[in-house]
């Protein structure tokens, strides 16, 4: 039997390793939504809103390689923008499915609801396109090679897909022949062109030869394309060290005898790591570096462009030397097979670093004191363990997460660049589905949480295990540390936070706040000891969120006032 439209696409995308679908059913996408209840490889999952889909694809993305989230035309697709611009910016390939009416009523020229009622049904198509690094509708004629194209061009940079479904034609059987198997954009990887390729590991190779100082900086890049276990085996091949930056943290585990910390300009951990990142004589970029201002302490970075090669996705850069169709899978898988045949091994690992990475934080406050950041990280710090996922959501709590070791086979996930407060507790969820037999511990500020708290009940839905850690200490506390004292538009409206499981459905949670040292031990130590999901509310003085010195908010406010608007 041939399939419809919308049945093949799903079929394809399914092929990619997705499992599950999210977002919010509506009349124009019930093809789509239909579609997904009977597919034998597909579950849907009711997200609360079309932005906590998004966030919660992007999450999934994170850890399977890609998502698909579901919207209605208009009102449904321009609500998961936010959260589909982050995937974006992150590089991660969603698929954007929308629902849309039917050719019959585009040709009659009538107004339907979730418009502008002027007969212009192309108008968010327009807006949603530019949350994508390609997009198409899809018809039966078109169906077959178009998803092709899409799914090659998504999974190629590693960002969005916009792909509309008419009623009528979603229900169509497609023409042409079903492609069967992984698709194309899974098998070709866009392979080098050889004398490129051979020249760019020429170069890297006697670079690295001749430097007395080199270091590594991996990217999520790295992550995105699937290369964390070649980049493990260059780095084994070369004897190479490398830090990371904050967008970039727990790449590999933190505690692996190549790690040297974390850059971040003047506010890298350790301190001394900047100087040994800065004076070298050699920076191997691997993926691309972001050198946004929260990925470089506020642009408190110097990196000398004439010492780096940059290796990016399908390009490399030496300074005013530019290699172009080398892809970067090749160029690591090259220069490993070069450094294990080479005669001379370098080594720059364990007691050979130039710096050592910071300890673990020492334990910090009496029973009876109360809660506090000095007190909650370095516990945090012991209730990890091996092969947890620790996603942070933007606010304090990922400044103070960046600068902490975590232990072995610990990795993180965040939202560096976007930075969109919320993100954390939808992405947590979709972490959790893609990769369910991992702990998931989620610590989110209460500011972000009150954003998009109604995934918890998703979550419990679902059948998910996560732990759950809300740091409450009343208000907007990353917009308090770059504002003036006392605005009342940092404070937040306050939230029984222990009774939000029970109360969205959420069965079988182990639920508690801590607001003493010796309470936040003994829920620690009661999750730990919990089978199944975990929620703990944990007091943090609003005190601390006081205001960045005046210098560094200074810095900070470079990017409202810039210089040239000065000199104008």
């Amino acid at each position: 039997m041939t399939p419809s439209v919308v049945t093949y696409a799903l079929d394809r995308l399914a092929d990619l390793g997705i499992g599950h679908v999210f977002g919010v059913p509506g009349d124009y996408s019930f093809p789509i939504n239909d579609a997904v209840e009977v597919h034998p490889r597909l579950r849907w999952v009711p997200s609360a809103n079309e932005l906590n889909a998004a966030y919660a694809a992007d999450g999934y993305a994170r850890r399977r390689g890609a998502a698909i989230v579901c919207t209605t035309y208009g009102v449904g697709e321009l609500s998961a923008l936010n959260g589909l611009m982050g995937a974006m910016a992150e590089r991660l390939p969603v698929f954007h499915l929308v629902g849309t009416p039917s050719l019959r009523i585009v040709r009659q020229g009538l107004i339907c609801h979730h418009t502008l009622g002027d007969r212009n049904y192309d108008r968010f198509e327009a807006i949603s396109a530019s949350a994508s690094c390609v997009s198409a509708r899809l018809t039966p004629e078109n169906a077959v090679i178009e998803l092709e194209r899409v799914i090659d061009k998504a999974l190629e940079q590693s960002r969005p897909a916009y792909l509309t479904f008419p009623m009528d034609l979603a229900l169509m059987p497609i023409t042409g022949t079903p492609i069967q198997g992984s698709p194309l954009g899974v098998i070709d990887q866009h392979d080098s062109v050889s004398a490129e390729l051979e020249a760019v590991l020429d170069l890297l190779e006697s670079r690295i030869a001749s430097a007395s100082r080199p270091v590594v900086l991996p990217t999520i890049t790295l992550k995105r394309f699937g290369l964390v276990n070649a980049f493990e085996e260059f780095l084994k091949a070369s004897g190479l060290a490398y830090a990371t930056t904050p967008m970039d943290k727990a790449l590999l585990s933190e505690q692996h005898p190549a790690f040297l910390g974390m850059y971040n300009g003047g506010r890298s951990t350790p301190a001394a790591l900047q100087s040994v990142v800065e004076e070298a004589d050699l920076v191997v970029d691997i993926g691309g570096l972001v050198l946004e201002d929260l990925n470089t302490g506020l642009w408190s970075g110097s990196l000398d462009p004439n010492r780096i090669v940059a290796l990016h996705a399908d390009w490399v850069q030496a300074g005013h030397q530019v290699f172009t169709s080398v892809s970067i899978s090749d160029v690591l898988a090259g220069l490993t097979r070069r450094f294990q045949t080479s005669s001379k091994r370098l080594s720059y690992w364990g007691e050979h670093r130039p710096v050592r990475p910071a300890p673990m934080l020492p334990l910090l406050g009496e029973p009876d004191q109360p809660t506090d950041s000095a007190s909650f990280y370095p516990r945090l710090q012991q209730f990890l363990r091996p092969n947890d996922l620790l996603l942070s959501d933007t606010g304090t709590c990922l400044l103070k997460l960046n600068a902490i070791r975590l232990p072995d086979g610990v990795t993180m996930e965040s939202q560096t660049l976007w930075g969109s407060i919320g993100w954390g507790t939808p992405a947590a969820l979709g972490c959790a589905l893609a990769e369910p037999e991992r702990r998931v511990v989620l610590v989110t500020g209460d500011g972000a949480h009150q954003l998009t708290v109604q995934e918890i009940g998703v979550m419990g839905f679902t059948g998910v295990n996560p732990v759950v850690i809300v740091l409450n200490n009343g208000l907007h506390g990353i917009e308090a540390l770059i504002s003036e004292t006392g605005h009342a538009y940092n404070d937040l409206p306050p939230w029984h936070y222990a009774n939000i499981p029970a109360a969205l459905g959420c069965k079988d949670w182990w639920s508690g706040r801590a607001a003493t040292v010796a309470e936040l031990e003994q829920a620690l130590a009661a999750i730990s000891a919990h089978q199944g999901a975990a929620y703990l509310e944990v007091v943090i003085p609003a005190e601390e969120s006081q205001p960045l010195a005046e210098e560094v908010i200074e810095i900070f406010h470079q990017t409202t006032t810039p210089k040239s608007a000065l000199t104008d």
